[in-house]
C-alpha cells in the first residue's frame, strides 16, 4: 500500500495530552494520524487521497464540533466522525449521530471503545470511496454515449421494449435494436438487470430523455 493510500486518523482537540494520548495509542497499532488543536486547522491542512476518519471534540475553541460537522458537509468534506467528549448529553449524542457520526464516545473512555470505532469508520470511507471510484467510471462510460443513445438507455432502463421505444421516438424497431446494442457495449453492460444497476448508481431518472 502506497503512503498516500494508507488509512489515516485526523484528531482534533484543543487539550494537548488529549491529542498526545490518542495519537501514541495509534501509533502502537501502526495507524498514521495527524492532530489539529482548532476545527479551521485541520481545513486547512491537506488530506491525503485515502481512506479516513476524523476523531473530533465537541467542544472547540471558536466553533462548536457538531456545527463543524455540518461545515464540513456544506464544504463537500465527507468524512466519517467520531467524536469525543467530557460533557456529552443524551440530545448531543442523538444530534451527532443523526447527523451520520460513527461514535459518540465520553471522556474518560477506554482506547479500545475508540480503536473499534476508528477501525469502523475507516472501513465505512473505504466503502465509501470504492462506491465513488466505481460511479466515476461509470460515468465516463455514460458520457461516451450519444444523445439518443442515453434516451434509449433511459427508457430502456425504465422497462420499455423495443417496439415501445421505438413509437416513443418516433423511429424503427432495428434502429432502436441497434442503438440498444450500442448502449450495452459502451456501457460494459452484459444484461439488463445490469444495465438497471448501473443507471440506479448513476441515479438516472427512469426513462431519461
Amino acid at each position: 500500500m502506497t503512503p498516500a493510500a494508507a488509512p489515516i486518523v485526523f484528531v482534533v482537540d484543543d487539550d494537548d495530552l488529549v491529542r498526545a494520548s490518542i495519537q501514541g495509542m495509534l501509533k502502537s497499532v501502526g495507524l498514521r494520524s495527524e492532530a489539529f488543536a482548532t476545527a479551521q486547522e485541520f481545513l486547512h491542512g491537506a488530506r491525503p487521497d485515502g481512506p479516513s476518519c476524523l476523531v473530533l471534540d465537541v467542544r472547540l475553541p471558536g466553533v462548536n464540533g457538531l456545527d463543524f460537522q455540518h461545515q464540513l458537509v456544506d464544504a463537500g468534506i465527507r468524512i466519517p466522525i467520531i467524536f469525543i467528549t467530557g460533557h456529552g448529553d443524551i440530545p448531543m449524542t442523538v444530534r451527532a449521530m443523526k447527523s451520520g457520526a460513527v461514535e459518540f464516545l465520553t471522556k474518560p473512555f477506554r482506547d479500545q471503545d475508540l480503536l473499534d470505532a476508528i477501525h469502523q469508520a475507516l472501513d465505512r470511507d473505504r466503502v465509501t470511496r470504492q462506491q465513488e471510484s466505481q460511479r466515476g467510471e461509470l460515468r465516463k462510460r455514460y458520457e461516451l454515449l450519444t444523445p439518443r443513445e442515453s434516451e434509449v438507455m433511459g427508457l430502456v432502463v425504465s422497462g420499455m421494449l423495443n417496439k415501445q421505444i421505438a413509437f416513443e421516438l418516433g423511429t424503427s424497431e432495428i434502429t432502436v435494436k441497434i442503438q440498444r446494442g450500442h448502449v450495452m457495449q459502451k456501457m460494459q453492460a452484459d444484461s439488463l438487470a445490469d444495465l438497471v444497476r448501473m443507471a440506479e448508481k448513476l441515479e438516472l431518472p427512469p426513462g431519461k430523455k
